[in-house]
């Protein structure tokens, strides 16, 4: 009779391919003599080339670069000093010292997977909750802002960012000529160009779920809230300069200081915050809550605490936790709600969409991103399903619902429904209290002198070689944010010097790196 568990204590050391097979020559192919053509039939080599053919997946269209690590939440049971179930029936934040597992996905936006982690950039900020209810992914920055409020924006937005498509290369004129089209975006450049832009490392860096959600209780009542993460060892960001000189020596840095930090025992911790607000339009704000690219103000909406999250345990296989990992905004636990946030709206769509093409349809059944409970579904099929738990607790049969043989039953709503009223034309408009100029000056006038310094030094940097008309547009918007901003500004562009060629965006002397590697490289005889 044939035993499945007999071979599984042969030694691990032996190497086999993916069939099982010993692989006894893993130096040599099958060859006519030895140093003849090679054979078809030479399986363990077809494997293993086929394979590592294939060893890649499609890399993020943007947070391509990224590193990751586990860990726990342990919730507070409590929203400030009131009981979280007063606004929400989450059971991850009901009781106190109850430990959700995490998985954590920091990464760069704009630039490819092994580009520098000292390039101007947001930050992703990514945890995924493998709470009692399922999955829940919290996927958001380190900026608590965004540069668009209309989700058709973001290809042209990501398109102008990214590397000219010609050349290769980022462009300053590029981004610019984007967002002197789009003042909405003031707020969130003028934090990109200020030490803001350059987290020290992942370790340092806060993050925020950027858009606006809901909580729900047992009642079925809302509230607008936001998420925000505080890490306990500190925030720190770099200068330009200072970037710059890190990269010269690794491009790797902040990917090796958290791998390093909980290696030798050093665990990060941030602290989670909520802010709520009444789940309404709120008239008396100058802006709108459910608008990305403006901030709730503390002094209005405090901070409440919720909880905290430590990482503890650095990934076993980069591949298989770190690039597999997929995440989505539109992944929420019962308790927990979708705002009318338009950005967000997209976003929960495009998210998930982009991991069935990038990983595969059944991107749910890897390990990494799979919820500790068990599912029991009627989706089957598709590439790589490699479930074998096909029957389980149901009828192999009835793979549809509903069903009076043995299928699979809805189950029972712990709750009271939220049902918001919705009622009006469909539009194509704009909200109306958009105020692009307002938080961005505030936002401005709030940084200390030398982030001030650093923010104006960028610009110029970076407009200095873009089309004057482009200049003048955002010389005018900066002025609608603050007087001296613009001013400052302007008289930089005007002490600035107009040579130079694109680069990483707010470096100098891109062109004389060029021409350095073409006068200081060393010549070679030929071999």
């Amino acid at each position: 009779m044939y035993d499945k568990n007999k071979y599984q204590h042969e030694k691990k050391e032996n190497l086999t391919n993916r069939q099982g097979h010993p692989v006894t020559d893993n130096q040599n192919t099958r060859t006519v003599g030895n140093r003849g053509p090679t054979t078809l039939e030479n399986y363990d080599f077809l494997e293993k080339i086929s394979h590592f053919d294939r060893e890649k997946i499609p890399e993020r269209i943007v947070h391509a670069r990224g590193a990751g690590a586990h860990g726990y939440f342990e919730s507070y049971g409590m929203v400030g000093k009131e009981p979280a179930s007063t606004y929400t029936r989450a059971k991850v934040f009901q009781e106190k010292g109850k430990q959700t597992p995490v998985f954590v996905r920091f990464s760069t936006v704009n630039h490819g997977k092994h580009s520098p982690e000292t390039l101007r950039d947001p930050r992703g900020f990514a945890v995924k909750f493998y709470t009692e209810d399922g999955i829940w992914d919290l996927v958001g920055n380190n900026l608590k802002i965004f540069f668009i409020r209309d989700p058709i924006k973001f290809p042209d937005f990501v398109h102008a960012f990214q590397p000219d498509p010609a050349t290769n290369i980022q462009d300053g004129e590029r981004i610019f000529d984007f967002i002197s089209q789009s003042p909405e975006a003031m707020h969130m450049i003028t934090f990109l160009f200020s030490p803001w832009g350059i987290p020290a490392g992942y370790r340092h860096m806060q993050g925020s779920g950027v858009n606006t959600y809901k909580w729900v209780n047992e009642d079925g009542e809302s509230v607008l809230v936001k998420y925000h993460w505080e890490p306990k060892q500190g925030i720190k960001n770099l200068t330009q300069d200072e970037a710059d000189h890190i990269q010269g020596k690794n491009f790797n840095h902040a990917t090796q200081d958290l791998f390093e930090a909980i290696d030798e025992g050093d665990y990060p911790e941030w602290e989670l915050y909520v802010q709520i607000m009444s789940d309404e339009e709120h008239a008396e704000l100058d802006f709108d809550p459910l608008d990305p690219t403006k901030l709730w103000y503390k002094d209005k909406f405090p901070w409440l605490p919720v909880g905290k999250m430590v990482l503890n345990k650095n990934p076993d296989n980069y591949f298989a936790e770190v690039e597999q990992a997929a995440f989505g905004t539109g992944v929420l636990v019962d308790g927990l709600d979708f705002s009318d946030d338009k950005l967000l709206q997209g976003r929960t769509f495009s998210y998930s969409d982009t991991q069935r093409y990038r990983v595969g349809t059944n991107y749910l059944q890897l390990p990494i991103n799979k919820p500790d409970k068990e599912t029991v579904t009627n989706q089957q099929k598709g590439q790589m399903d490699y479930r074998t738990d096909y029957a389980g607790p149901r009828n192999p049969h009835i793979n549809y619902e509903p069903s009076f043989i043995e299928g699979l039953k809805e189950q029972h709503n712990p709750g009271t429904e939220h049902e918001p009223y919705v009622s009006g034309r469909l539009k194509r408009e704009s909200i109306k209290r958009t105020n692009n100029f307002g938080q961005a000056g505030e936002t401005y006038r709030r940084l200390s002198d030398w982030e001030r310094n650093d923010l104006i030094n960028n610009l110029v940097n970076t407009l200095k070689t873009c089309h004057t008309g482009i200049q003048e547009q955002m010389i005018s918007l900066f002025h609608e944010c603050d007087e001296e901003y613009g001013k400052r500004v302007a008289e930089g562009l005007k002490m600035a010097d107009e040579n130079g060629s694109s680069g990483p965006i707010a470096t100098d002397g891109s062109e004389e790196a060029v021409m350095e590697a073409e006068k200081t490289g060393h010549v070679s005889d030929p071999y």
